[in-house]
């Protein structure tokens, strides 16, 4: 390891700061967190090194990071900004492959699946359009799989195929687990570890992946959350921990 494994953070909070950075240097973008720690992270961001960023309470309204009213946002100018690509959205996934496709519709053969999900929703339209990060709280081989049942999500190879209107907005710049960060910063777009949270291990990484992750030889520990970030979070932002429910101490 590069960095030292220092703070009183818990392993929920790291995910927190993770998420957090997802946003940095976005400027005047609306961001879309799903999930209670990268709702946490949004909020975060937005009060500290990224005060452009657009809040809103999920339905019409954008809010500040403490949850008051700042303007309206109706439907039809929602939409004008995702598919004019100033939204990063930050999504969830059930499966998740080396290339970044994302499944949230079913698991199991299409024709008859094993399990239902929420559906295909607006994945293809975020991903070909939007910035779209994931995030996962729960890493597993279940989850980081070698190939989706089903591409909601669109991945660097599926747009690669479909060609230069496919490419041309799409990007996934990050994901986010409950053991590090990931990008896809290699030669063919497949997924590389970019970070370690402190107590867990690159083994514990691997073991938890269903496909052969890119492992450069030092990876760093996520970054430690500041004293007066870890005050925001705890005290501010998420008084009543949600983040511990998706992320156990």
């Amino acid at each position: 390891m590069t960095a030292s494994a220092t703070g009183s953070a818990t392993r929920a909070e790291y995910c927190v700061i993770a998420c957090a950075e997802v946003w940095r240097g976005n400027g005047e973008v609306l961001a879309a967190p799903m999930g209670a720690v990268p709702s946490v992270g949004a909020r975060l961001a937005r009060l500290t090194f990224a005060p452009e960023l657009l809040l809103t309470d999920g339905e019409a309204t954008i809010v500040g990071p403490d949850g008051e009213a700042e303007g309206w946002l109706p439907y039809r100018r929602h939409l004008t900004l995702v598919t004019g690509g100033r939204r990063h959205v930050m999504m969830g996934a059930s499966q998740l492959d080396r290339f970044g496709n994302q499944n949230i519709s079913c698991i199991g053969d299409w024709e008859q699946p094993a399990r239902q999900l929420l559906g295909v929703r607006g994945a293809p339209v975020n991903t070909l359009n939007n910035p779209v990060s994931y995030w996962v709280p729960r890493h597993s081989p279940r989850v980081f799989v070698e190939r989706v049942d089903m591409v909601c999500g669109v991945g660097h190879d599926n747009a690669r195929a479909a060609g230069p209107s496919a490419t041309r907005f799409h990007r996934i710049p990050q994901v986010v687990s409950d053991l590090g960060v990931f990008d896809f910063g290699t030669p063919d777009r497949s997924m590389r570890l970019v970070s370690v949270h402190p107590g867990v291990t690159v083994d514990r990484v691997r073991e938890a992946t269903g496909f052969a992750l890119t492992v450069p030889a030092d990876i760093p520990y996520t970054r430690t959350p500041a004293p007066a970030e870890l005050r925001l979070i705890r005290e501010v932002i998420d008084p009543s921990a949600t983040r511990d429910r998706e992320v156990r101490p």
